[in-house]
């Protein structure tokens, strides 16, 4: 028999600085981090999204500032984006707005055959998207 999983629980990204990728994402989100693990070499702070999924940010002590590695790209094997659903179309061009008002560079909302996406970037690079399909 096959086992079976029923959701994804956890998203961990790694940050070079915590603090300030904490800071970007409760003025995207609007809200703290739940909770946090602190002990001798990993710090992460643990958003409990809606819907049931955690985005967890961590900061590894000896870790590299990406530049040996050229960075995070959406175009080398591991993490291409995060993609957050949202409600409506509506509820789309507020969180453009939303990102607007808070300096917070963005695509604009872009149409696929299947959806619309907003597509923006945290301190780190790594590209987030709000999406909402047709």
């Amino acid at each position: 028999m096959m086992p079976t999983f029923t959701n994804i629980h956890h998203l961990a990204v790694t940050v070079r600085d915590l603090e300030t990728s904490v800071a970007f994402y409760e003025q995207v989100f609007g809200f703290a981090p739940a909770t946090e693990i602190d002990d001798e070499s990993l710090h992460r702070k643990l958003f409990a999204l809606p819907g049931g999924t955690n985005l967890g940010l961590t900061q590894h002590d000896g870790g590299t500032d990406g530049a040996s590695g050229g960075g995070f790209s959406p175009f080398s094997p591991g993490l291409d984006h995060i993609g957050l659903t949202v409600e409506s179309r509506d509820e789309l061009e507020a969180w453009a707005s939303h990102l607007s008002e808070h300096g917070i560079e963005h695509s604009g909302i872009v149409e696929a055959p299947y959806g619309y996406a907003l597509s923006f970037k945290d301190p780190d690079k790594i590209a987030l998207e709000f999406f909402v399909s047709k």
